[in-house]
C-alpha cells in the first residue's frame, strides 16, 4: 500500500475490530478555540459511500462507514493517494459516535444515507464539531429546525453540500437575474426525470456479513434487508429519501431561492401536487410528480414537474420566466450551466454576488468555503439555515402528495395553516434508542 506497510486484509480487519490507534502528530491535534489561518483542520469523515467519498481530505484522522469493505477500501485509496502527510492510516470505526467522542477531531463531513443528515448534524454540533453534511439536510420539517438550533447553539459551521451556490455559471445566472435583466419573474418551472421504477430483485437471506444492518437503519422504523435499500436506492423510499424532488430537486430548488432572493421568506406557501404511484415492487416515491408553491409578497410561482422537459439536452434544470424576457438555468448542483447572455454580463458595482475564490472545481470551491468560514466564523453560503428551508419546500411537496390536497403552510410559525393533519408530518418517530440527543 504505497510504502506504508499497512496491507487491505489489515484495514479491513481493523475496521471489524472497531478502531486502530491513530498516530497523529501533535501538529495536527486540534486547538481549542477558532483555528488560525495556518492551523490544520482536523477532520474526520462520517459515511464515505457515494458523495461521501468525495469530501474525505488526503489526511482525514478517521473514517467511519457501516459497511466495512467499503471503508477499508476508501481507506486504502487515502494511504495510496500520495498526499497524505500523516504517516499513520486512519482510525476506522463503525459507529460515528467513537468518533464524536475523540477530542482531536475539529470537523466531520456527513456523506451518510439522507435519514442520518439530521441527527448525526445535530450529535456532532453538540460535541462541538463543525459539520459538512450532505444534502438533502434533513427528511422532515421539525429536523431541519433541529439542525439549525444545534449550529447556532454551540456556535457551529455548517454547510450543506448543495454547491450550485459555488458554481460560477450559477453566479452568473443570479447576477443576471438578481439585476432585472428578466423583468419581473412570476414564474419559475423546475423539470426533471421520473423517479424510477421499482425492479424485480431477489431478496436475500439477510444482510452481507460486512454490513451492519441495524447501524444503517439507526434512527428509521425497522425493516428487512433488501439490496434495494443498500447501498445508494434509499432515496426512492419516503422515509428514506423521499424521492428526486428531496435529492436534486434539493439543488434546484436552492439555485431558485438563490435567484429569486427568496432565502428569507417568511410569509404563507400554498403547495399543491399530483403523482403517479408505483403499481410493482418496493419503491414507494411517485414515479412521476408535479408540485406547484404559490408565495406571497411578492407573488409569484414555482413549479416542479417530471412531465415536460424542453430542449435543451441537460437532464433536468429550470426557466425563469420574466415579463421581459426568460433564463434557461440547467442542472443546479457542480455541473450547473447558463445562457451565454447571463454569463457574458457584468453586473454594476455594488450588485455583484459573492463567489469563494478557488482555483479548484465547484465541489471544492464549496468545501474550501467550508473550512474559511469555520476559521473566520462567517456564515458559508450553503449555510444549514439556508438548507433547512430550502429542503422545507421539498418535504411540502411531499406531504401535499401524500395527503392529495392542497396544503398552505407559514414558514415564520413553521406550522401548517389550521392544519393538524399536515402537523403530524412535521416531526420523525425515531426507532429506540434514537433521538436527537447526542448520548443514546
Amino acid at each position: 500500500m504505497g510504502g506504508t506497510g499497512i496491507s487491505r486484509r489489515e484495514l479491513l480487519g481493523a475496521a471489524a475490530g472497531f478502531g486502530i490507534p491513530a498516530i497523529i502528530p501533535a501538529r495536527v491535534l486540534g486547538r481549542p478555540g477558532r483555528p488560525g489561518a495556518n492551523d490544520r483542520i482536523v477532520i474526520a469523515s462520517i459515511g464515505v459511500g457515494g458523495m461521501g467519498r468525495t469530501h474525505v481530505p488526503p489526511d482525514v484522522a478517521a473514517l467511519c462507514d457501516v459497511d466495512r469493505n467499503r471503508m477499508a477500501e476508501v481507506a486504502e485509496k487515502v494511504m495510496q493517494s500520495g498526499n497524505r502527510t500523516i504517516p499513520s492510516p486512519p482510525v476506522l470505526v463503525e459507529d460515528y459516535r467513537r468518533i464524536l467522542d475523540r477530542k482531536d477531531i475539529d470537523a466531520v463531513t456527513i456523506g451518510t444515507p439522507d435519514h442520518w443528515h439530521a441527527m448525526q448534524t445535530v450529535h456532532a454540533c453538540q460535541a462541538g464539531k463543525h459539520v459538512y453534511s450532505e444534502k438533502p439536510t434533513a427528511r422532515t420539517i421539525g429536523e431541519g429546525r433541529a439542525m439549525v438550533n444545534a449550529a447556532r447553539r454551540h456556535n457551529r459551521i455548517v454547510q450543506i453540500g448543495a454547491q450550485g451556490r459555488s458554481n460560477p455559471n450559477a453566479r452568473a445566472a443570479c447576477q443576471y437575474v438578481r439585476c432585472g435583466m428578466l423583468g419581473r419573474v412570476g414564474r419559475v418551472e423546475i423539470w426533471h426525470p421520473d423517479n424510477p421504477v421499482s425492479p424485480d430483485v431477489p431478496k436475500p437471506p439477510g444482510p452481507p456479513p460486512h454490513l451492519n444492518w441495524d447501524l444503517w437503519l439507526g434512527p428509521a422504523r425497522w425493516r428487512e434487508f433488501h439490496p434495494l435499500y443498500h447501498p445508494a436506492n434509499f432515496r426512492w423510499f419516503m422515509d428514506l429519501g423521499g424521492g428526486q424532488i428531496r435529492d436534486r430537486g434539493n439543488h434546484a430548488i436552492s439555485i431558485v431561492c438563490w435567484l429569486m432572493n427568496h432565502d428569507d421568506y417568511r410569509g404563507l406557501v400554498e403547495v399543491e401536487a399530483t403523482g403517479q404511484r408505483q403499481t410493482q415492487g418496493i419503491y414507494d416515491v411517485p414515479l412521476k410528480m408535479e408540485v406547484t408553491w404559490r408565495f406571497q409578497n411578492p407573488s409569484w410561482t414555482l413549479v416542479w414537474s417530471q412531465h415536460a422537459v424542453p430542449d435543451t439536452h441537460k437532464p433536468w434544470g429550470a426557466t425563469y420566466i420574466g415579463d421581459r424576457d426568460t433564463l434557461i438555468v440547467t442542472q443546479g448542483d457542480g455541473a450547473c450551466d447558463t445562457e451565454q447572455k447571463a454569463k457574458s454580463f457584468q453586473p454594476p458595482p455594488g450588485k455583484e454576488v459573492y463567489l469563494h475564490p478557488s482555483s479548484g472545481d465547484t465541489t471544492t470551491r464549496h468545501r474550501e468555503n467550508w473550512l474559511d468560514c469555520i476559521r473566520t466564523g462567517r456564515r458559508p453560503v450553503m449555510d444549514v439555515e439556508i438548507g433547512y428551508r430550502t429542503v422545507t419546500y421539498c418535504i411540502l411537496g411531499n406531504i401535499a402528495w401524500m395527503l392529495g390536497r392542497r396544503v398552505v403552510f407559514d414558514m415564520a410559525a413553521e406550522r401548517f395553516v389550521n392544519d393538524p393533519e399536515a402537523d403530524r408530518f412535521i416531526h420523525a418517530d425515531y426507532r429506540a434508542p434514537w433521538t436527537l440527543s447526542r448520548r443514546t
